[in-house]
């Protein structure tokens, strides 16, 4: 997917509405998982990341500032997000815990 058309998303969309259920990219376009929901609003904001699994089962929660992941909107408004972070690396993260 090549991201440099994407419009990336400004500090105050970035919140829980608008970022919830957004798909997680990594390095090489790899699909590393999916925003499963938000704490707070704008830069300081972090996102909870559900990592590996399969149709929802067994995924990981993992927590990244939201300015560890750039936010963006495709040609069809669909949000999604990438990130220098490795799949492998954010399954070594400590589990998030609510």
């Amino acid at each position: 997917m090549d991201h440099d058309n994407h419009i990336r998303l400004m500090s105050d969309e970035l919140a829980p509405g608008i970022l919830d259920g957004a798909t997680v990219y990594g390095p090489g376009d790899e699909n590393i998982g999916t925003v499963s929901h938000v704490h707070g609003e704008g830069a300081d904001s972090m996102g909870i990341i559900d990592v590996g699994g399969f149709l929802g089962l067994g995924a990981k929660p993992v927590a990244l500032r939201a300015a560890d992941l750039d936010f963006m909107r495709d040609e069809d408004g669909e949000v999604h997000a990438v990130t220098n972070w490795r799949k492998d690396q954010l399954k070594a993260m400590p589990e998030h815990r609510d």
